[in-house]
């Protein structure tokens, strides 16, 4: 991979503030990235491939370097917000194409939120409280949708600190996992050891989609293009190394959790980690450890609500989305319609559907964003712009499409079909909105004089 040695960044708009460097963005897309899908999703890949949890992990780690190799370029070559969306809208100029690539960002928002109210209402609040999963998770989702209706105001900082907490829970248990090996402890032999009733590389493949699932958050990064200094400099630093920092968590958590635990234990709960813990027969509380779990996941279910209900309302404001969308509050000035939207939709989702089938559902999603991230990246690089960026050699989207075309055929009929709801409910409110504008259009047309203009993002 090369740098692009032309002119400076020249004259750029005036827009935000570029006060983000190179560690700070560093610091953001490791807590992004090593969110909460680790302290629920072990179990779930255990299912699949017994004790070489690794081997989907590794093969999820090519695929997110192949994709962050197109977005390290996207990113330095249009240092805009607005993410895959943007890009697409950029290679291709069709207004659809581009509205159902945000949706589908909105989309994958609201199904990963709704993964994680079911995984913050399983074993991890049932170490502390003995209530009912489902009244657990709606009351969770309406925690969280009060906060997003008041507003977040979240600096940097204070995500770091959030992120040092759950990195602090993933750091406990590799300690307890080497204290384990270290005393002889454990069964080291079980991390070669393939699920009895699988074969080994449909299981590797199968559990790899859901291990792809935890290595997800590195392309929100694509949303602060605006506020990096030097993004041409920073952000193939910051996001390799994010990656690789979040690879390495991963597969120590995974070996150690293996050594510790059986696998078909940590197959059967939805808080795996905390089996750790507490088969280790150490000192560490396991109400601590729970507490610790559910601020991690928290954390991240008010992250991608946030994130879905913004997106919902971007695309409202391009004119892609209807109107209503786009409402705020007068005084906490909050999209408010788009966040109960948004709410209701995980709530619906929360009830229906399983942390194993949301979360393949959302890989899904977002592996067809990164499709077409990958091939605008093809298309654009004819595209020649006036300050450095860095470049990827054609070959590493060739490899993240083919990578991503692989995964995709790993997902079940249920898994598609709930992405072709998606697909037809985005579909149903792009022509409403489209409609909606044409009417308005016309009658200020009729009553102005003036030229109708064109919904779509703006440079």
């Amino acid at each position: 991979m090369t740098n692009d040695t032309s002119a400076p960044l020249a004259q750029e708009k005036p827009g935000l503030k570029r006060a983000v460097g190179t560690w700070l963005l560093f610091a953001f897309i490791v807590g992004d990235t090593l969110g909460a899908g680790i302290y629920t999703l072990v179990g779930t890949m255990a299912t699949d491939v017994g004790g070489v949890i690794w081997l989907p992990l590794l093969i999820a780690l090519v695929v997110a370097l192949l994709t962050a190799g197109t977005y390290a370029e996207l990113i330095t070559k249009y240092p805009h917000a607005g993410g895959a969306a943007r890009y697409v809208d950029k290679a291709f100029g069709i207004p659809f194409l581009s509205f159902l690539v945000g949706f589908l960002m909105m989309a994958s928002g609201i199904t990963t939120a709704a993964a994680l109210a079911n995984a913050f209402a399983g074993d991890y609040f049932s170490a502390l409280f003995d209530i009912p999963p489902i009244p657990v998770a709606i009351g969770f989702i309406l925690v969280l949708t009060l906060i997003n209706l008041r507003g977040v105001k979240e600096s940097l900082a204070t995500n770091m600190v959030a992120s040092m907490i759950e990195v602090s829970g993933l750091i406990l248990v590799i300690v307890i996992a080497a204290i384990v090996f270290g005393s002889g402890g454990g069964e080291p032999s079980r991390i070669f050891e393939f699920a009895p009733d699988v074969a080994p590389l449909q299981g590797a493949f199968a559990a790899s989609i859901i291990a792809f699932f935890s290595f997800l958050g590195f392309e929100a990064a694509a949303n602060m293009a605006e506020e990096v200094k030097n993004p041409s400099r920073s952000y193939p630093r910051a996001l390799f190394g994010a990656i690789l920092t979040a690879a390495v968590v991963y597969l120590l958590i995974a070996i150690g959790a293996v050594i510790v635990v059986e696998p078909s234990k940590l197959a059967t709960s939805s808080g795996p980690l905390l089996e750790v813990v507490t088969a280790s027969g150490l000192a560490v509380p396991g109400w601590l450890f729970s507490l610790i779990a559910l601020v991690a996941i928290a954390n991240g279910a008010l992250l991608f609500m946030v994130m879905a209900s913004r997106v919902a309302y971007g695309l409202a404001e391009s004119g892609l989305m209807p109107h209503a969308f786009g409402k705020v509050l007068p005084k906490r000035r909050t999209p408010w319609v788009s966040i109960v939207v948004v709410a209701g939709v995980t709530m619906l989702l929360t009830v229906v559907g399983d942390i194993s089938t949301l979360a393949e559902t959302t890989v899904l999603l977002l592996l067809l964003v990164f499709l077409t991230a990958n091939v605008s990246v093809l298309v654009l690089k004819k595209d020649k712009v006036e300050h450095e960026h860095f470049s990827v050699p054609r070959i590493v989207p060739i490899l993240a499409i083919i990578a991503s075309i692989v995964l995709l055929t790993q997902q079940t009929g249920l898994v598609w079909l709930a992405t072709a709801g998606y697909v037809v409910v985005g579909a149903i409110l792009f022509f409403v909105a489209r409609f909606s504008r044409r009417r308005g259009d016309r009658k200020i047309a009729a009553r102005t004089g003036a030229i109708p203009t064109v919904a779509g993002f703006r440079d």
